[in-house]
């Protein structure tokens, strides 16, 4: 990187005496500034609007041509020139080579998540097999997050459900270690893994070390791709075990061929030659875009992942291509063969780009006939079908929220709902849940908990609900208060009666809030579901029929916000039971907690210790034991 500059928030305002400019022309007016001085080598611009935020990432082989583009507004589509007349100030990222601000753009996207950039919005890390090199005896287990540990990653598989099906299955087939290498050295017996016949026993000796190291090269044979020999191998074992009268033998190698057997069949498709390869297909409808990854490994099917990027309407899909490919390898190696279904934007940069990140030459091709070609047929009517439920399902929703705002009086069809709810036990261990709901569904990344404060009488619900409400809003006015995020809720739910409701309408009217539609949702009769009662300040309360669609998403809503309130009281509970008094001493970690606990056999035997018993501890000092000593005798 050679160096980043920026301009002053207040660049580009007329001087006095000037006639007023648009925001399109401020907006151009900022970014010509830079002009003068701007470099032609390659790099990334950053726009950036009033209150910091980024509102477009692009790169460019020239930044000075590139970003000059930007001054002449006129020639732009709309949605660049919202963004320009939004800009107020302008930064750059000056690299090396083009790859490099390729690779940049992708991460700060990734990052920042602009709102006039291409979006890709799952960021969930894949797992993977891992058969690890690091220890006399290997394991065979599930891994995710960093790929640091030395041994042999297999993957990525789509979901964490088809990695545990096939380590199931291989656990059967090769009879490795799952075990960590702490339980490894304190075994003395074998464990249950080795009973039911899925662990060799290797920390008992069970096994020797030879036999071992062929049982873990099978696995890494199969894992390879190389099944086929290797079940041609274990047919053979199983017909001499069979002439020699060797049943017990034969049955395991038997038992051995079938676990193999159903590994493959959970393969779906599998293509013998194809090797390690990702298939990327996009399907387009309705102003929406479907992606369906498929990841195949030697040869085998491991699994695909949906993705729905969000985009202008009018993009095209060799454009959201390029955008998306470029996001999802961004920290994720790819495989030598990427097939794409449509021409990729910029191709050669794309192949140099992820070769740089890979450490080897990676292909991006879109195959025109053939096995590939079919590969890419079948994403794509993945990616067509799931586009169709997709638009479906917004379609059920979008009635949905229709209906709702036709029930509340509201003066439009909401985009956000906010549902809270609180959970306690007494009063103890408070917290405060709130989900979010929009025409996509849940928004489960803008769902919030609220850790209730101590000095709240212990089961004053109206007390939590205003502490919970007022933390809410005030940092909404803080952050957003011309309200033009897209972060303020169009209704409040509220889980309550009309004192919930009082208290939310009061501490919204202390906040200045005084238009934000209100509702309380509150157990009918007999607290039975389905009767439900609906409160607003001036209205007569009522309830829905019984099969009304809007009061099962009514219902819907209220039981998740619950479920999260419960959830997260149910955690901090937990965490509240396995405290200890000696968490709160300074100098006293996991290991000496160990030892203390292990001499004195509670904590309350540690605090009524004296400090020659303290000393005794293995660990403990003299200056750890005055430490402890003082914790619990502050007098």
């Amino acid at each position: 990187m050679a160096d980043i500059e920026n301009t002053p928030r207040n660049a580009g305002e007329p001087t006095p005496g000037d006639a007023p400019a648009t925001s399109l022309e401020r907006g151009a007016g900022i970014i010509a500034r830079h002009l003068k001085t701007l470099t032609s080598s390659p790099g990334v611009y950053r726009m950036i609007g009033a209150k910091g935020e980024a509102l477009y990432i692009g790169k460019a082989k020239n930044l000075r041509r590139r970003v000059v583009n930007y001054t002449r507004p006129d020639r732009q589509p709309e949605r660049i020139r919202r963004m320009i007349a939004a800009t107020a100030s302008v930064e750059f990222i000056t690299t090396h080579t083009e790859a490099e601000a390729l690779l940049l753009e992708s991460n700060l996207i990734k990052q920042l998540k602009p709102r006039y950039n291409i979006l890709m919005r799952d960021d969930k890390s894949f797992p993977y097999i891992l058969l690890t090199d690091d220890h006399e005896w290997p394991q065979l287990l599930k891994h995710r997050r960093a790929r640091g540990r030395p041994g042999e990653y297999f993957g990525p598989f789509a979901s964490a459900g088809a990695v545990n099906r096939t380590l199931n299955a291989l656990q059967r087939v090769f009879p490795l270690r799952s075990c960590s290498d702490a339980i490894f050295s304190s075994r003395t017996r074998p464990c249950l893994q080795y009973q039911i016949k899925r662990c060799a026993g290797p920390c008992v000796a069970r096994i020797t070390g030879e036999a071992y190291g062929e049982i873990v090269g099978e696995a890494h044979e199969f894992l390879s791709g190389r099944s086929h020999r290797l079940q041609q191998k274990l047919s053979r074992q199983m017909e001499t075990a069979s002439q020699k009268q060797e049943y017990e033998a034969a049955a395991v190698f038997r038992d051995r061929i079938r676990a193999l057997t159903e590994i493959q069949a959970h393969q779906d498709i599998n293509i013998r030659n194809l090797g390690a390869a990702d298939v990327i297909a996009a399907y387009q409808d309705g102003g929406q875009t479907c992606i369906q990854v498929f990841f195949f490994r030697a040869g085998q099917n491991y699994g695909n992942r949906t993705y729905f990027p969000s985009h202008a309407r009018d993009l095209p899909p060799e454009e959201i291509m390029q955008a998306f490919i470029g996001q999802f390898y961004a920290d994720k190696t790819p495989p030598p063969l990427v097939l794409t279904s449509h021409e990729v934007v910029e191709i050669e940069l794309i192949q140099e780009a992820l070769g740089v990140r890979a450490g080897r030459k990676i292909t991006v091709s879109r195959p025109r006939r053939g096995v590939k070609r079919k590969l890419i047929d079948n994403a794509r009517d993945n990616a067509r079908e799931a586009l169709g439920r997709r638009l479906s399902e917004s379609a059920a929703q979008r009635k949905l929220l229709e209906g709702t705002a036709e029930l509340f009086g509201l003066d439009s069809t909401p985009k956000r709902i906010e549902v809270y709810d609180n959970s306690h036990i007494s009063g103890s261990n408070a917290l405060g849940g709130m989900i979010v709901a929009g025409p996509d569904g849940m928004m489960k990344n803008a769902y919030r908990r609220f850790n209730i404060k101590d000095d709240i009488a212990p089961g004053d619900d109206y007390a939590m609900m205003r502490e919970v409400l007022r933390r809410r809003f005030a940092r909404a006015l803080k952050e957003d208060p011309d309200r033009t995020s897209g972060n303020w809720p169009d209704l409040v739910l509220i889980d309550g009666g009309p004192g919930q409701l009082s208290v939310a309408h009061e501490t919204l009217a202390d906040l200045g809030i005084a238009e934000l539609p209100l509702v309380g949702v509150s157990k009918g009769p007999d607290r039975n579901a389905g009767r439900e009662r609906f409160h607003r300040t001036g209205h007569t309360p009522f309830s829905l029929k019984s099969n009304d669609p809007v009061l099962y998403f009514l219902q819907r809503l209220r039981d998740e916000a619950h479920r999260f309130a419960i959830g997260g009281h149910r955690a901090r509970r937990s965490r509240a039971i396995g405290a200890s008094p000696l968490d709160e001493v300074a100098g006293v970690g996991k290991t000496r907690k160990r030892a203390l606990l292990n001499h004195f056999g509670s904590a309350a035997g540690v605090s009524g210790a004296g400090l020659s018993d303290l000393e005794k501890v293995a660990g403990i000092s003299h200056t750890v034991a005055k430490k402890i000593y003082d914790h619990f005798h502050d007098d």
